[in-house]
């Protein structure tokens, strides 16, 4: 059974950075789609960026694209989101998600395994 373990959230002002990283285990994702959504308060889950385990291929919200990079280390089986440059509308609980096809697609309903969410909060 997939588990994917989210951490690296916390508090920062307005043009800060953080890192979340995603700790999956359970089974190989070597066909997997890994990628990073986000949902703010009274808002609808929103696609972040995606990741192709195996060829590292990437896709990117418009919203996100230049200030965040999505990263994968095999040897760790981990993911990871950098953020850059965030601003207070980047506010929101961020999911880790996997998917068992190589497709970076952008859908909530095209992933099948989330992790519980770890809060980033950017001050103005």
């Amino acid at each position: 059974q997939v588990q994917l373990v989210e951490s690296g959230g916390g508090l920062v002002q307005a043009g800060g950075s953080l890192r979340l990283s995603c700790a999956a285990s359970g089974r190989t994702f070597a066909n997997y789609a890994m990628a990073w959504f986000r949902q703010a308060p009274g808002k609808e889950r929103e696609f972040v960026a995606a990741i192709s385990w195996s060829s590292g291929s990437t896709n990117y919200a418009g919203s996100v694209k230049g200030r965040f990079t999505i990263s994968r280390d095999k040897a760790k089986n981990t993911v990871y989101l950098q953020m850059n440059s965030l601003k207070p509308e980047d506010t929101a609980v961020y999911y880790c998600a996997a998917r068992d096809r190589p497709t970076l697609l952008t859908l909530v309903l095209s992933y099948q395994n989330w992790g519980q969410g770890t809060q980033v909060t950017v001050s103005s």
